[in-house]
């Protein structure tokens, strides 16, 4: 299976507060001191980050009963599988994942340091989520060679497709051991900065939406217009 290695990851002091859960623009008014620990941070995690993306590029057969059937005998299925990837004529199945370095270096940290730790985390998540679209805009250029058009990327835990259905799903037709990522018997990934996806190619097809239109939180979620510009 194909593993890609070559991506720069662009990263900001903003991207690090958010993976820490923070709302960037209030912590720049209230707690210079937590920005520049995110600054700090980004830059001592760069070395660890082992950018690594895991792909599969699959034939669909047809689309039956909410089941997507792929040729050799794989299937993605749910009601938002149906949905985006009913008109697609391949689908891209792909494991990103920064490693396993900066998540151990973190946890000693975090050990004597919480705050610097949990900044470490942030930035991880940060480069976690930078990799995963770089990969899709990758995909994207790829397929727009060909002439075809992406869905938008789908990951297990949205409206529509849940983790227990999806992750083994995935990990059925990917061998995440390739680029050291397995999952537990609760089907979370570890490494924990890991994120599994879907893409639909095909002629015609749209990616008019939003992720964030079928997310769990999206309700809830501050930070629906960056991801808006990001994906």
């Amino acid at each position: 299976m194909p593993v890609l290695t070559d991506f720069e990851l662009v990263l900001t002091v903003d991207g690090v507060l958010r993976g820490q859960g923070a709302d960037p623009a209030a912590i720049r008014r209230r707690s210079p001191r937590l920005v520049e620990m995110a600054a700090r941070a980004l830059e001592e995690a760069r070395p660890y980050f082992q950018p690594r993306v895991l792909y599969e590029r699959c034939d669909v057969e047809t689309l039956r009963h909410e089941s997507l059937i792929l040729k050799g005998g794989g299937r993605i299925s749910g009601p938002l599988v149906a949905t985006h990837l009913g008109p697609a004529r391949y689908v891209i199945v792909m494991l990103c994942t920064i490693g396993p370095e900066l998540e151990e270096h973190a946890t000693r940290v975090m050990s004597n340091e919480m705050v610097r730790g949990l900044a470490l985390e942030g930035a991880g998540s940060a480069a976690t989520e930078a990799l995963a679209n770089s990969a899709c805009r990758y995909f994207e250029l790829e397929a727009a060679t060909e002439g075809l058009q992406t869905s938008i990327p789908l990951n297990p835990g949205m409206i529509g497709w849940t983790v227990s259905e999806g992750q083994p799903q995935i990990f059925s037709l990917l061998e995440g051991a390739q680029i050291g990522i397995s999952l537990t018997p609760a089907d979370v990934m570890i490494p924990r900065k890991s994120l599994s996806m879907v893409l639909g190619l095909g002629p015609g097809m749209t990616n008019a939406g939003r992720t964030c239109d079928f997310c769990a939180m999206r309700e809830t979620c501050r930070y629906q217009d960056h991801y808006d510009d990001a994906v």
